[in-house]
């Protein structure tokens, strides 16, 4: 192999790291800086030509990644999710769906003369947004609750039902061409919709009871699923012409919605892919835009773009809204964004080398088209969605709520008091166990690791600005306490502090995550946990004229441990060592109070609020 091309393929993994890096600090979607990064490579400076790098396996590659990127979003479409989440979700997906495609459709056949199997495809692809897009923007946005979960939902859901729908056209365009009579096409598009159905479901079947049954080792469950996914597709195809995609697509709906099957560190596997190969990819096709392609599509490629943002989203939505509690400031709000994303340029890509191989002369129009859509909906929404949402009234008031890293017992307290004062708040952890008694006291929690790229997605930050971390993992406390810090920024984040022991162990510890210890008064997690077993308990006090807090401390025999205080504003602050402590009279106390029999005042006495007890 040529050096000069091994440069060249190193140096685009260096281009897509640096891109996410650049968004992940601007809290921007990554897509955008991607292509950004394959246009000037490509078109603008002339360094990158894919076809000369790749030759004959730039079309195999790019359909291999187009079905692991389906495959991992497929895993995320679970049924319980689509039916948790409200009407005006399900409304949405169907409706929001052949809207947006069949006026995509029309618009690109009659403004920009293309032919109606190119129409279609755009159509189709036009109606998938996808988290990966939808996600930062949001975090930025910070948009009420209930719209947050609407445009998250709709961005998990869509993604692999929007690729779906491509592929099924695709699959109906092939079988027309293939056969030349009408009921021989119908045979070919049957064919290979009941081979996609069946393969998909039957290898998400097999691979479901492997991970169950752990016929595999631990190490090897996500090469494994890949590896055998990847097989699934190739045969898939050679059994029925580019059926892989549906396959895929069907096995990774099938695995998500299986009982027991462990698939939460296959989805975190998606991270390591989406920096290798699938940033990656996308440079390479950001570089196989053509001006020129742009250029000869003329003002109707803008027309065609109001049309989809300005026409088709608003309709979508007004038409989900019918029967739901949806405001017209809320249904305005929703009408502009629709960002789209990963998933629309990959798949317009690989249709594209599919239909110039059928002979369709104007398929070239589909990468240009939907690359402008993407960057034009991903630019303008990204630049103009928070002042938007101000202007309507629908964005979230500030964030002070709690990201509380933990779920164990003592996390939980804390977590029922603070939502006993309508203060947002969430609980992530890695057990299991925490998480399942977490649910069961009816508190939000996230099972998993909240640094990964799953969580991006899941974990819903919209009214948290804060995180404390209350918990014994001391490498994901300091992997999540750097993560949130760039993420919430200083002074947001509060740590318990580490006990002497471990303070003697760690020699040293790195500057900037020592100044977030000493969350609680320089409580640490084993002292924490400790009074808790013993039965120490979270109370809410209200100081007064007549009950200080000399006197409050004083009734606690000196015991009680102050956690939280709110001011007269309604404000709350986590107790820090360092920061100044002086509670005024109409001040109240979130404490960690000894049980009652430690006490030698009477039960009931001035200066209680009523008690925030743990379920």
């Amino acid at each position: 192999m040529n050096v000069s091309v091994v440069l060249l393929l190193a140096s685009i993994g260096i281009a897509s790291l640096f891109c996410q890096w650049l968004a992940w600090r601007l809290r921007m979607p990554a897509i955008l800086f991607l292509l950004a990064g394959g246009i000037t490579a490509g078109p603008v400076l002339g360094w990158l030509e894919p076809e000369a790098v790749f030759g004959d396996l730039l079309f195999p590659l790019i359909s291999l990644s187009v079905a692991i990127i389906l495959f991992e979003g497929s895993l995320t479409l679970k049924y319980q999710e689509i039916k948790g989440h409200g009407r005006m979700v399900r409304n949405l997906i169907p409706v929001g769906s052949v809207v947006t495609c069949v006026i995509g459709t029309l618009a690109a056949k009659w403004i920009l003369n293309v032919s109606w199997q190119v129409a279609l495809l755009f159509g189709a692809i036009s109606i998938v947004t996808g988290p990966t897009v939808i996600a930062p923007l949001l975090r930025s946005v910070r948009p009420k609750r209930k719209l947050a979960n609407i445009l998250r939902w709709e961005g998990i859901i869509i993604d692999p039902v929007g690729a779906l729908l491509a592929v099924l056209v695709f699959e109906g365009i092939v079988s027309w061409e293939q056969g030349n009579v009408f009921s021989h096409s119908l045979y070919i598009f049957g064919k290979t919709l009941l081979v996609g159905l069946v393969f998909g479901a039957v290898a998400g079947w097999l691979n479901g009871i492997v991970l169950r049954k752990h016929l595999l080792p631990q190490y090897l469950h996500n090469a494994g699923t890949l590896t055998f996914m990847l097989g699934v597709y190739a045969l898939s195809n050679e059994i029925a012409h580019e059926s892989g995609l549906l396959t895929v697509t069907v096995m990774g709906i099938w695995m998500a919605n299986m009982k027991m099957v462990p698939i939460d560190d296959i989805l975190e596997f998606k991270e390591s892919l989406s920096v290798l190969l699938i940033s990656a990819l996308f440079i390479i096709l950001a570089a196989r835009v053509e001006f020129e392609a742009i250029a000869e599509l003329g003002w109707g490629l803008v027309i065609v773009l109001a049309i989809l943002m300005l026409v088709a989203r608003p309709l979508s939505i007004v038409l989900s809204a019918i029967g739901t509690s949806l405001n017209w400031r809320e249904q305005a709000f929703l009408s502009w964004i629709a960002p789209r994303g990963i998933v629309a340029a990959a798949v317009s890509a690989l249709f594209a080398f599919q239909l110039e191989r059928l002979g369709y002369e104007d398929a070239g129009a589909l990468v240009p088209l939907v690359f402008m859509l993407i960057i034009a909906t991903v630019t303008l929404q990204s630049l103009t969605a928070r002042p938007i949402a101000k202007a309507l009234g629908v964005a979230e008031p500030a964030a002070y709520g709690f990201l509380i890293l933990g779920a164990n017992t003592a996390a939980r307290q804390i977590a029922q008091v603070l939502q006993k004062h309508e203060i947002p708040v969430t609980l992530t952890d890695t057990n299991w166990e925490n998480v399942r008694q977490a649910r069961m006291d009816g508190l939000p929690v996230y099972f998993g690791n909240p640094t990964s790229e799953h969580a991006s997605t899941h974990l819903d930050l919209t009214g948290i600005g804060k995180l404390l971390v209350i918990s014994p993992y001391k490498q994901l406390n300091s992997l999540a306490t750097y993560h949130f810090l760039d993420w919430f920024g200083d002074n947001s984040v509060y740590s318990l502090s580490e006990g002497e022991q471990d303070q003697k162990a760690r020699h040293q510890t790195a500057e900037k995550i020592q100044q977030t210890r000493g969350l609680f008064g320089n409580l640490s997690y084993p002292k924490l946990a400790s009074l808790v077993s013993r039965g120490y308990t979270i109370k809410t006090t209200q100081l007064s004229d007549s009950f200080s807090y000399e006197d409050f401390q004083a009734r606690h025999n000196g015991e009680a441990r102050v956690l939280f205080v709110i001011d007269e504003k309604e404000k709350i602050h986590p107790v820090v060592t360092g920061e100044d402590f002086e509670p005024e009279a109409d001040w109240q106390l979130i404490s960690l109070v000894p049980p009652k029999a430690s006490r030698e005042r009477k039960p009931e006495e001035p200066g209680d609020a009523p008690e925030a007890q743990p379920a």
